[in-house]
């Protein structure tokens, strides 16, 4: 299907570091609009496996993250990121990315095999929009090993990896994020939320209330 990754390093809790990461990034999906497809990178999701935890996104310099987010959207970029570590509703709390305020981004936190919310992950009825699997996650790891992992670090990607499928699988989904790509990015993210896999340990503590079902996204698309 001709998806590809775009490895950026800008992962930080330092805002000028994030943001030259995520400059790049809308940079190069600008370019590829304006040069209709000849240059640059045809960039529909980044992954934010990174944040700073009980931080309010309109506090301080934080208010440039969102801002960023809401840029790379309208350009038709959708993030997807991963919420704190911990036992938190970061509505009261706090967290950043995931409590930032943009359409653009699809906040996730981590279920298990058994379809629970994992004990140490955050939610949050306002903040958190769906869950995907973070819990035992074959991943790889340094030295050229894999090994399992645990934590919205392993969800988030399941849902950036399911937005690049969407756009790859659903027949003129691509011709409609040329013409608008940031219309486009929203019918995505609604389609995840819509199309997601409803659980009684999500309902209250997502704005889903359900877990990542790349088939009813892709259904749901499809049919529009």
């Amino acid at each position: 299907m001709n998806i590809k990754i775009l490895g950026v390093g800008d992962s930080s809790s330092k805002t000028s570091i994030v943001l030259e990461g995520y400059g790049y990034v809308l940079n190069q999906k600008t370019i590829w609009l304006d040069s209709n497809g000849s240059k640059g990178a045809n960039v529909v999701v980044t992954n934010s496996s990174f944040g700073v935890d009980r931080a309010r996104c309109d506090s301080g310099d934080y208010r440039l993250w969102n801002d960023v987010y809401t840029a790379m959207g309208e350009a038709g970029i959708l993030s997807a990121a991963a919420t704190i570590n911990d036992q938190v509703d970061i509505d009261k709390m706090g967290d950043v990315p995931t409590g930032c305020t943009s359409p653009y981004l699809v906040t996730v936190t981590n279920t298990t095999i058994d379809n629970e919310k994992y004990q140490y992950a955050g939610f949050g009825a306002k903040g958190i929009d769906l869950g995907a699997p973070g819990t035992d996650i074959l991943s790889t790891l340094p030295g050229d090993r894999t090994g399992s992992l645990t934590g919205t670090s392993m969800a988030t990607p399941h849902v950036a990896g399911t937005i690049a499928l969407l756009y790859a699988a659903v027949d003129g989904l691509g011709a409609a994020a040329k013409a608008n790509p940031g219309a486009t990015a929203l019918r995505v993210k609604q389609a995840l939320l819509d199309g997601s896999e409803k659980l009684p340990s999500l309902r209250g503590k997502t704005v889903s209330g359900g877990k990542l079902n790349v088939q009813g996204a892709y259904q749901i698309l499809s049919a529009e």
